[in-house]
């Protein structure tokens, strides 16, 4: 696994040849989530519960 930062818990990874759009993967203990890069949207939750940024 590819890691790229890893806080609080948290560890933010990408693969390198993965399908568009463009995206890295979040793992939080058993939850895990994937977010586009450009715009911050959440493409896929396990169980995350997320709330807007604003």
């Amino acid at each position: 696994m590819p890691e790229i930062s890893r806080f609080l818990g948290i560890i933010i990874f990408m693969y390198f040849d993965e399908h568009n759009p463009p995206h890295f993967h979040v793992k939080y203990n058993e939850y895990k989530a994937i977010v586009e890069i450009q715009s911050l949207n959440i493409l896929y939750s396990s169980q995350i519960k997320f709330r807007p940024l604003t």
